[in-house]
């Protein structure tokens, strides 16, 4: 169905917001923590070489995914489509839903990797899945509010 010229588009901004969101957490991600400061790789469980390898892999992903959101706002903005307050939404969804999907999935469940090593892990891990918490309340705060958006 398309949409006339000029008429926020907060299903389509949606739809590009949050990938970006998620490819953007990750990028922070894997430089803060993988990179400055080397607290962990996506994958632990072998040697160094093949951390850094599969941070290479988690890297690519990460701007595929980053590189199509953005694609798709782009092309809302440029038909003057682009609900400005569901793109921030969206990226709020996509980062905390990135964070707590990291926090709980690839650290608790798969045990991919730990926030850090050699620490008591409650405290990284409380605080590691707050931020994805407090992230994805705030997006989906500013979604609901973004219901009635107008240019």
């Amino acid at each position: 169905m398309s949409r006339p010229s000029g008429t926020p588009d907060r299903r389509g901004t949606l739809a590009g917001a949050v990938p970006a969101g998620a490819g953007l957490m990750a990028g922070i991600d894997q430089v803060v923590f993988h990179q400055l400061l080397g607290w962990h790789h996506l994958y632990d469980g072998s040697t160094g070489h093949v951390g850094v390898v599969v941070d290479g892999l988690l890297h690519a992903a990460e701007l595929v995914v980053l590189v199509t959101g953005l694609v798709l706002l782009v092309r809302l903005a440029r038909r003057g489509s682009l609900a400005p307050r569901s793109a921030v939404a969206g990226v709020l969804l996509g980062a905390g839903g990135f964070q707590l999907f990291d926090g709980l999935v690839n650290h608790k469940v798969l045990g991919l990797h730990q926030v850090r090593y050699g620490v008591d892990l409650l405290p990284y891990d409380i605080a590691w899945n707050a931020a994805g918490v407090v992230l994805l309340a705030a997006g989906v705060v500013l979604e609901r509010r973004s219901r009635d958006e107008r240019r």
